[in-house]
């Protein structure tokens, strides 16, 4: 049977869900849609899900039509679980973009978009809601022309036809010489140019109703591919993970080449060999492989997309066989990185531990939550993208973890780098056995670098696994800067040192590195980065002198302006510190009528009285009797650092 792997994306309330269990309707798949605002639908199984009739987690549902498996990954909308939807990209092939035909083009839109692009996924357009009063498809299709050139609506004969004419040079000097192609040679053509990604089929219809629902099916058979076949190696990566009562924690894994079969024993990247440099391999047996219907199918093949047991505590976004044969990379936070730190207490102090794990599993899941924890406090904290995602994250504590939590106030996530030039020593000779010299050269670089290593040492003063470990533990000694916030932008060159032949210990190395950077650090001076923000509005006329009012309050500058009929699109770079709560106030101004779309734009110096510094996890490596100490001790584990 053929197959299709598509992802369906929508900015938040466009009909995306409502879509979704249509699909499986007119396919056959279901014999009753479910709803979003009963708490009904197929595609919602969490319990917060159902109550709150929000999208929280992807959920992969299959269905059947014209002898072709479809697996159709829904996706949240609310940009608060921007997370869910990047992972989601290494499933697909192919996506549906849904954007409402009531409410048209929103900021979200232009964002997963964007994400699409980076991907290389083919994608078409579904404007929704067109049996809605308010409804206009026609200015809808307006709006996504101006995102996507070549969005051809498929519901028009004559303009789809000049539209991929107009892509294609030498159909558009036959329709100019009066020789216009057939149906089935413009079928063909649309085909490859959004193949390429350089056209979007749009259509139009109603999930509520089950207009132009069968036609989306056919354009996805149609216009979107089928999965490559693969080279026989194994290669797949575990993009969501699930909890069964019965089998425990799963891994929905697509894979993109070779074969997975139970009992199978998989090869996982692991963490870099401080020794040598390269990563040190996992094995893991696999139990049990089920479909995305849950039936045990004890195998996936190239291009299947199934949910696999026995992988134990692997993270979410873990590749599994050959790192080297991904078709493509998602790298984690690029749609919308977090933001934002919150701080987790337990109501029941007793249960301190517990919430811990507990958050660190929450962490597997979704590894950009990143868990920390203080050993020297015993204080909790997590990332997140929001305020409605913490609501979420709660919910799930107390009902996955029988955990009651509390989450203190939301807090930016700052960076700093250093203000000058500067060298940075460690001398590690004491207490022995240990033996390990370093000398470093920190330089500052431009804004956007992030961290370069360079060894300049020679490898009879320090040998090579011993250059490795340097630059293996650099992360680590930079998680953390003089500020309590990640160092970056800057370049850390190995320039001298000595290890010795009977008292160096293996990892001497790694204990003494964080030691030089943060001796390097201190003699540098820090400068505090702030996080920028890119926002893009989208405002009835009479909100936008008052936004404007705002973002200059806020410390901002509007870049860009265009007014459209009764809306206009206005873009302003903010800090985050200062629009933290905008959304909020937003709302509350114009009455529901404005939305709002953000990414980070970058970071960009700021003082530090407007800004603020973070209490140290760890020990501080200057202090240096104590940090020996406590390196020596954590190492006993892999580690010497918080998570």
């Amino acid at each position: 049977m053929d197959r299709r792997n598509i992802g369906v994306f929508a900015h938040v309330d466009a009909g995306k869900t409502t879509l979704t269990e249509a699909l499986l309707l007119r396919s056959g798949a279901i014999r009753e849609a479910g709803r979003v605002d009963a708490g009904t639908a197929h595609s919602d199984a969490l319990p917060v899900e159902r109550r709150r009739g929000i999208s929280v987690r992807a959920k992969c549902v299959t269905l059947r039509w014209k002898d072709t498996a479809l697996r159709l990954i829904d996706t949240p909308g609310h940009t608060d679980f921007a997370a869910e939807i990047e992972r989601s990209l290494w499933a697909l092939d192919g996506a549906v973009l849904v954007v409402s035909g009531a409410e048209g083009v929103q900021p979200q839109t232009g964002l997963l978009i964007e994400a699409l692009r980076r991907q290389g996924l083919p994608f078409l357009c579904f404007i929704s809601k067109t049996d809605m009063p308010q409804a206009d498809a026609e200015e809808a299709l307006r709006g996504l022309s101006r995102l996507v050139p070549g969005a051809a609506p498929l519901w028009d004969a004559a303009r789809l036809t000049e539209a991929v004419c107009g892509l294609d040079e030498g159909l558009m000097e036959r329709y100019l010489s009066g020789d216009e192609p057939g149906a089935a040679e413009i079928t063909d053509c649309l085909r490859a140019l959004t193949r390429k990604g350089e056209a979007c089929p749009v259509l139009k219809g109603s999930g509520l109703t089950g207009e132009g629902v069968e036609a989306l099916l056919d354009a996805a058979l149609t216009f979107l591919p089928a999965p490559p076949a693969g080279d026989g190696r194994l290669c797949g990566v575990a993009f969501a993970a699930e909890d069964n009562r019965v089998m425990g924690r799963g891994l929905w894994v697509r894979l993109y080449s070779g074969r997975l079969g139970s009992r199978d024993a998989v090869t996982l990247p692991g963490r870099v060999d401080p020794m040598t440099g390269k990563p040190a391999l996992i094995q893991k047996k696999i139990t049990q492989i089920r479909d995305a219907d849950g039936v045990d199918t004890g195998a996936l093949e190239a291009g299947d997309i199934g949910v696999v047991y026995g992988l134990g505590g692997t993270r979410v976004g873990q590749v599994l066989g050959e790192e080297a044969l991904l078709p493509r990379r998602v790298t984690p936070g690029e749609m919308q990185p977090p933001l934002i730190t919150v701080r987790v207490t337990p109501a029941d102090e007793s249960q301190g531990e517990a919430l811990r794990k507990a958050c660190e599993a929450l962490s597997l899941d979704d590894p950009l939550l990143q868990t920390a924890w203080s050993r020297q406090t015993g204080e909790i904290s997590l990332r997140a993208m929001g305020a409605v995602q913490l609501e979420i994250l709660e919910e799930e504590l107390r009902e996955r973890f029988g955990l009651k939590a509390a989450f203190g106030a939301l807090a930016i996530l700052y960076r700093e780098t250093i203000a000058q030039k500067a060298v940075g020593y460690a001398h590690y000779t004491m207490p022995k056995p240990c033996w390990a010299v370093i000398k470093l050269i920190l330089e500052p670089l431009p804004r956007g670098s992030g961290v370069a290593f360079v060894s300049e040492a020679e490898v009879r003063y320090i040998a090579r696994e011993y250059q490795n470990q340097v630059e293996q533990a650099l992360p680590l000694a930079l998680k953390q800067g003089r500020l309590g916030w990640p160092v970056t932008d800057l370049r850390v060159r190995l320039v001298g040192g000595e290890h010795h032949l009977v008292h160096t210990h293996p990892l001497d190395f790694i204990v003494a590195t964080p030691w030089a950077v943060h001796d390097g650090l201190r003699r540098a001076g820090s400068v505090l980065l702030e996080p920028l923000l890119e926002i893009h509005f989208l405002l009835p006329a009479d909100c936008v002198g008052r936004v404007m009012s705002d973002v200059a309050l806020m410390r901002g500058e509007v870049i860009h302006t265009r007014a459209d009929a009764d809306r206009v699109t206005l873009t302003a770079l903010v800090p985050a510190a200062s629009s933290i709560d905008y959304p909020t106030r937003l709302a509350a101004l114009s009455g529901g009528r404005a939305g709002m779309a953000v990414r980070l734009k970058g970071y960009r110096d700021c003082p530090l009285e407007l800004g603020a510094t973070a209490p140290r996890r760890s020990v501080d490596p200057l202090d240096t009797s104590r940090y020996i100490l406590a390196a020596r001790s954590a190492l006993e584990g892999g580690i010497f650092d918080e998570n």
